[in-house]
C-alpha cells in the first residue's frame, strides 16, 4: 500500500464514451463529489479509492478530451489542470482510457500524453466490440510500440481491473522510490510536427498491433474504410449493435424526411411519458403531504408557530416535491436515448437546420440539456469554440422548457385537462416544450442578423461529430446518473424554495395575525377559512400584490398571482409553493383534508365577485409567460459569468419578460375575443 504525507493524485482521461467514467465509479464505489476547476466553470469528480483496493489516493475523472491540442475554452481548462491542477498540483498517474474499437481515433491523446512525459497507464476498453469483427488487439506489441503500460478492461464484468489496480500500485511505488519527470507542455515538444505526422505514427502503430482472426477472408482496412464496407462476419452480441445494424438503421433515423418525423415522435412520446407516468407517484406524494399538514394543524396548540410549519414549511416543500417523479421520469428518459447513441443522431439531425439561425450542431446538446436546468446548459455551451454560436446559445437557453418549469406546467395543465384524460396533456406539455424551442430558433435566427453588434463577433465554424455504435443502454450507468442529478436539483432548489416559502408565509401570516371573527352559528372549520381570508386580505402581502394590480388585470388575474410571479424570480419552482400559501388559505372546503391547490384554483374568485380568476384563457395565458419569462436569479448569474459581463443578462431579462408579457396579454385577450374563457 503507497502511503505519503503527500496523498497521490491518479487521474482518469480519455475521448468522451470511452468508458472512463465506468472505470472511475468501480474504483470510487460510486462515492464521489462534483466540483469546478478553481477558477472556472468546468467540473469534474474526485473520489478517494475504495479502501478494498489498498491504494491510497486521489482519483480524479477528468471532463472528456480527444487531444492536447485544445478546441475549446472547456478542453483549455482541463489541458492546464493536467499539468498543474490549482488544488491538487500534477497527477503521479494517469489512466487513459482507449476504445479498442476505434484505436485510430483514440490512441492520439495516449500518444500526446507520452511525448508530453505523463506517466501512463492505457485502460484499454470495448474488447467484445472489437472481437465481435475477429479483430484482436496485440497488447505486447502495443505496450512494445507506445513503451507504457496496457490493461484490457471490461467495464461490465469489471474484469481486468484487478490487473489495472496491480499496475497502478507498482507505478506509485516505483514513483515514490524513483521519483517522477515532471511533464512538459505539449506544444513545446512538437513545434514542427503536425497533426497528420501524429495521425500516421499512429496508423503504422494500428497495422502493427490489430490482428484478423477470421475465417472468411483478411481484411483490408484501407480499401474497407474507402468502399465503407463492414465485414459479414460480424455479430450481435451482449446488448451491442453490429456496424452492419448501425448503418442501416441510420440509413432510417437519419434520413431527411422519416429521421425528423421519428425525431419528433421520440420526443413526443418522452414528453407524454414524463405526464402519464408520474401520475399515480404524484398523487400519493400529494396526499402525503395534505395529511401531514392537517396532522400539525389538528394536533398542535394554534399560533404563529404550528401555522409556520403546516403552512409555511410543509405546504411550500411539499408543493414542489410532488413534481420529483416528473423530474426523476425526464432525466431517466434522457439518459437512455443519450447511452444508446440516439442523442447524437439528434445532433445531426438538427445541425442543418440550426445552420440557418447561425448555431450548428454543438448547439444540440446545451439546448437539450436547457430543459434539465439552464444553468448546466449554459455551462456545457462552453465546449463551442465559436464565440458568435456559444454566446447565442446561451442567450436561447433560457427558452428551453427547463424541469424548474415543469411544476408549474404540470400544475396548470392539471387544470386544464380532465382526470380522466390524461394523455391529453402530455400532448399538451410536449406542444410547450415544442413551442419552446420554434420560439428559440425564431429569436436567434432574428439576433443572428445583429450577431456583430450583440455579440462583438462576425466568424464562422464547422460541426464534425462522431456517431457512436447504436448500443443497449446500460441501466445501472443511467440510474446512478439520474440520482446525482435528482440530487443536485434538489440541493439547489430545497434551500431557496425553504427560505421563500418562510418569507412568503410571513407576508400572508403578518401583521394581522389574530383576526378577530364574531360570526355565531359556524363551524371550526368555517371560522378558520373566516379568519385565514381576513388575515390574507390585510398582510403585507396584499399590499404589494395590490401595488403590482394595474400590470395584473389586463391578464384577467389579480395581486395574489403577482405575489407569486415575483416570488418565481428567485427559483420558478417557489411560484407552487406561493400559490400554495396564497391559495389554500382561500378555499370554502368543508373537508379540509381534501384541500389540494388544485382544487383552491377551482373555487378562486377575484375579489368579491363570482367570477373564476382561473378560466381557460387566463391558464394558457400563464403557460405562455412561463415559456418566454426569464424568472431565475441563478441563470441570470450564470449568463454573466458565462458571456463576461452585464450586457447580454440584461439584455435577455428585459427581452424575455416583455415578450412574456405581451404574448400573455395576447394569449388571454385573443382567447377571450374569440368566446374562450
Amino acid at each position: 500500500m503507497i502511503s505519503n504525507a503527500e496523498t497521490p493524485v491518479i487521474t482518469l482521461i480519455g475521448p468522451p464514451n470511452s468508458g472512463k467514467t465506468t472505470i472511475f465509479n468501480i474504483l470510487s464505489g460510486k462515492n464521489f463529489k462534483t466540483v469546478n476547476y478553481p477558477g472556472s466553470t468546468v467540473e469534474y469528480y474526485t473520489s478517494r479509492i475504495l479502501a478494498k483496493y489498498n491504494i491510497h489516493a486521489e482519483l480524479l475523472d477528468s471532463p472528456g478530451l480527444i487531444s492536447l491540442i485544445p478546441d475549446s475554452l472547456d478542453e483549455q481548462v482541463t489541458i492546464n489542470s493536467l499539468y498543474h491542477h490549482p488544488r491538487l498540483g500534477t497527477p503521479q498517474l494517469l489512466i487513459a482510457t482507449v476504445d479498442a474499437s476505434q484505436l485510430s481515433r483514440h490512441l492520439l491523446l495516449p500518444v500526446q500524453l507520452l511525448k508530453s512525459g505523463f506517466n501512463v497507464i492505457i485502460a484499454l476498453t470495448m474488447n467484445d466490440l472489437l472481437q465481435k469483427r475477429n479483430i484482436y488487439v496485440s497488447i505486447e506489441k502495443l505496450k512494445e510500440e507506445l513503451g507504457c503500460s496496457i490493461i484490457q478492461i471490461n467495464g461490465r464484468t469489471k474484469e481486468g481491473i484487478g490487473r489495472l489496480i496491480k499496475e497502478m500500485n507498482s507505478n506509485l511505488e516505483d514513483i515514490r522510490n524513483n521519483g517522477r519527470q515532471i511533464p512538459v507542455p505539449y506544444e513545446q515538444i512538437v513545434q514542427n510536427e503536425s497533426l497528420v505526422d501524429t495521425f500516421l505514427e499512429i496508423e503504422k502503430i494500428t497495422n502493427k498491433v490489430l490482428e484478423f482472426k477470421t475465417e472468411v477472408e483478411e481484411i483490408n482496412l484501407k480499401n474497407a474504410n474507402e468502399q465503407l464496407k463492414v465485414h459479414p462476419s460480424i455479430l450481435q452480441n451482449n446488448g451491442f449493435t453490429t456496424d452492419e445494424v448501425t448503418l442501416k438503421l441510420d440509413r432510417v433515423l437519419l434520413n431527411k424526411y422519416w429521421g425528423f418525423l421519428i425525431f419528433i415522435l421520440v420526443m413526443g412520446l418522452t414528453f407524454t411519458s414524463i405526464f402519464w407516468l408520474a401520475q399515480p407517484v404524484m398523487d400519493l406524494v400529494d396526499e402525503m403531504f395534505s395529511e401531514l399538514n392537517n396532522i400539525v394543524l389538528t394536533n398542535f396548540q394554534s399560533g404563529w408557530f404550528t401555522n409556520l410549519v403546516a403552512e409555511g414549511i410543509i405546504s411550500g416543500v411539499g408543493s414542489v416535491l410532488v413534481f420529483v417523479p416528473q423530474i426523476i421520469i425526464l432525466f431517466v428518459i434522457l439518459g437512455l436515448l443519450e447511452d444508446s447513441g440516439y442523442l447524437a443522431r439528434g445532433a445531426m439531425l438538427i445541425d442543418k437546420p440550426l445552420s440557418k439561425i447561425g448555431l450548428n450542431g454543438r448547439s444540440f446538446v446545451p439546448m437539450l440539456s436547457g430543459f434539465a436546468c439552464a444553468i448546466p446548459a449554459m455551462l456545457a455551451a462552453r465546449t463551442i469554440p465559436n464565440r458568435k454560436e456559444r454566446l447565442l446559445t446561451i442567450f436561447i437557453i433560457p427558452l428551453m422548457s427547463c424541469s424548474a418549469r415543469l411544476p408549474v406546467f404540470a400544475l396548470l395543465i392539471a387544470y386544464l385537462v380532465p382526470r380522466d384524460k390524461l394523455w391529453l396533456g402530455g400532448f399538451l406539455l410536449a406542444g410547450i416544450y415544442l413551442f419552446g424551442v420554434t420560439i428559440s430558433i425564431i429569436i436567434a435566427s432574428i439576433l443572428n442578423r445583429f450577431r456583430q453588434k450583440l455579440f462583438k463577433a462576425e466568424d464562422t465554424s464547422t460541426f464534425i461529430l462522431e456517431l457512436p455504435t447504436y448500443r443497449v443502454p446500460k441501466l445501472s450507468s443511467v440510474l446512478n446518473h439520474t440520482y446525482n442529478s435528482s440530487k443536485e436539483y434538489l440541493l439547489r432548489a430545497g434551500p431557496v424554495i425553504l427560505v421563500f416559502s418562510i418569507l412568503l408565509w410571513f407576508l400572508v401570516y403578518f401583521p394581522n395575525t389574530n383576526p378577530q371573527i364574531e360570526i355565531e352559528g359556524l363551524t371550526q372549520v368555517e371560522i378558520s377559512q373566516i379568519e385565514k381570508s381576513e388575515r390574507l386580505e390585510h398582510s403585507y402581502a396584499s399590499s404589494i400584490g395590490k401595488f403590482i394590480q394595474p400590470v395584473m388585470s389586463p391578464l384577467g388575474l389579480d395581486w395574489r398571482v403577482g405575489v407569486s410571479l415575483i416570488s418565481a424570480f428567485a427559483a420558478r419552482e417557489v411560484f407552487v409553493s406561493s400559490l400554495a400559501l396564497t391559495f389554500k388559505v382561500t378555499v370554502e372546503d368543508e373537508e379540509a383534508n381534501k384541500n389540494t391547490l388544485l382544487n383552491s384554483l377551482k373555487n378562486a374568485t377575484i375579489g368579491n365577485t363570482n367570477e373564476k380568476l382561473f378560466t381557460t384563457a387566463t391558464t394558457l395565458g400563464l403557460i405562455v409567460f412561463f415559456i418566454f419569462a426569464l424568472q431565475c436569479i441563478s441563470t441570470i448569474a450564470v449568463s454573466r459569468k458565462e458571456t463576461g459581463g452585464w450586457r447580454i443578462p440584461v439584455i435577455q431579462v428585459f427581452v424575455f419578460t416583455t415578450l412574456a408579457y405581451v404574448m400573455a396579454l395576447i394569449t388571454v385577450n385573443g382567447l377571450k375575443f374569440l368566446g374562450i374563457n
